[in-house]
């Protein structure tokens, strides 16, 4: 089978240009297109030079569905209107479409379900393996370990550009400790603490946020009990480990049919 040409989008961010970087390492893949929003100072230059590995006879352009047309899949580390907008191209040109981003509001989920009706989608509030098999994990252990006897709090710390919180790594591992106790992570979810609040409520999964520096992304997933804690954690020190699992995620795609999929799908973990 002939290599899989991906179109970064974001190709000028620290992201897009990582993720060009591991496209031009791995094998089975070849960067097929690069796209950048309109007036960036990136357009027009080639994606090799501007991510830092020569040439590679790829132009970014701020036209995305001409870049689709010309791909089996597209990979997404933008922002969620982009995102959204990326997912009925992908539909358009009935590609696999990766997405990294987060912060989506229930609208725009709804319309990323509704692009899968003709699109590929691995979606995924973090793409890489580690992080994923952790919330397998965390998901064990909250169900071993019931709420009568553990209290389960997600604290994750990143950079100090980060614009959405919690993160959606946070909200992946809080999902996966609701669905190990059975309970909704919407109805159950502390997310902001300040004042006189009274004592903890039972069964409540506590979110805590932490921004500065350069930190790519940590999370740690404590179920404290009496006199004892079980600490669940991950801690990402390159931008890559995103890349290769989102290159990874469009491989896997590439032949499956139209729907949302997760990473959980990607490592058979689901």
């Amino acid at each position: 089978m002939a290599d899989m040409g991906l179109v970064v989008v974001g190709a000028g961010g620290r992201m897009g240009q990582t993720l060009i970087r591991v496209i031009h390492e791995m094998e089975g893949v070849v960067l097929a297109g690069a796209v950048e929003r309109q007036g960036s100072p990136a357009l027009g230059r080639d994606a090799g030079e501007l991510a830092g590995v020569g040439s590679l006879g790829v132009t970014i352009t701020d036209d995305p569905l001409a870049a689709f047309s010309k791909a089996d899949g597209v990979l997404d580390f933008t922002a969620p209107a982009a995102s959204v907008e990326f997912a009925g191209y992908a539909a358009q040109a009935r590609i696999a479409h990766v997405i990294g981003t987060t912060g989506f509001s229930a609208d725009d989920e709804a319309k990323i379900s509704a692009a899968a009706r003709h699109a590929t989608i691995v979606k995924s509030g973090n793409m890489s393996l580690g992080v994923n098999l952790l919330a397998t994990l965390v998901k064990q252990a909250a169900k071993a370990l019931g709420a009568a006897d553990f209290d389960i709090e997600v604290l994750e710390m990143h950079h100090r550009h980060k614009v959405d919180a919690p993160s959606g790594t946070a909200l992946l591992l809080g999902q996966a400790a609701a669905e190990g106790r059975g309970i909704s992570l919407e109805d159950n979810s502390v997310r902001v603490r300040d004042g006189h609040t009274g004592a903890r409520e039972a069964g409540t999964i506590g979110f805590a946020t932490l921004r500065g520096g350069s930190v790519v992304g940590e999370h740690s997933v404590i179920l404290a009990g009496a006199g004892e804690r079980i600490v669940l954690s991950h801690n990402a020190e390159d931008r890559s480990i995103f890349a290769r699992g989102a290159v990874k995620a469009a491989l896997w795609a590439r032949d499956k049919k139209p729907g949302v999929y997760s990473m959980l799908d990607v490592l058979g973990l689901n």
